[in-house]
This record gives structure tokens, sequence and C-alpha cells, in this order.
């Protein structure tokens, strides 16, 4: 559990039936995550550096998903 509380520190900070911090978290981890693969998909169609920034951009769809599972499930009591 520690090692998913390095990787993913702000599900953490969800409160077990508080509805008020999910829905922060959520909208935290939608719109950074949203922002940093917009950026990513522009810098995707430069050629020279396209494929890193394709790779990046897939991995913060993954942390996102990840991240907002996370929150649920702390949300629900799942995780402690």
């Amino acid at each position: 559990m520690d090692l998913l509380r390095s990787i993913w520190p702000t599900p953490f900070k969800v409160q077990p039936g508080k509805i008020g911090s999910l829905i922060i978290q959520l909208v935290i981890f939608l719109i950074v995550c949203a922002i940093v693969g917009f950026v990513a998909n522009l810098l995707a169609s430069v050629p020279v550096v396209g494929i890193i920034f394709t790779v990046i951009g897939s991995l913060m769809g993954i942390y996102s998903t990840v991240g907002i599972i996370l929150c649920i499930l702390k949300f629900v009591g799942v995780i402690k």
C-alpha cells in the first residue's frame, strides 16, 4: 500500500463517505491530466520527439484512470 501512496498520493486524501473531498480530487485528476494530455498531444505532432510525447500522453491516461479508481475505492472504504 505504501507503493500506491507514493505513486498516487492524492487519492488517499479522500475521506470515506464525504462526497466533497471525492469531487475535489476527481476534478483535480480530470483537469490536470486533461491539460497535460492536451499539451502532450500537441507536442506529439513534432516529428523528432513525437514518440516520446505519445508515450507520455498514454501514461497520463493510465495514471488518471488508476487515480480515479483509487479515489472511488477510498471513498467507498475499500482502501484504508
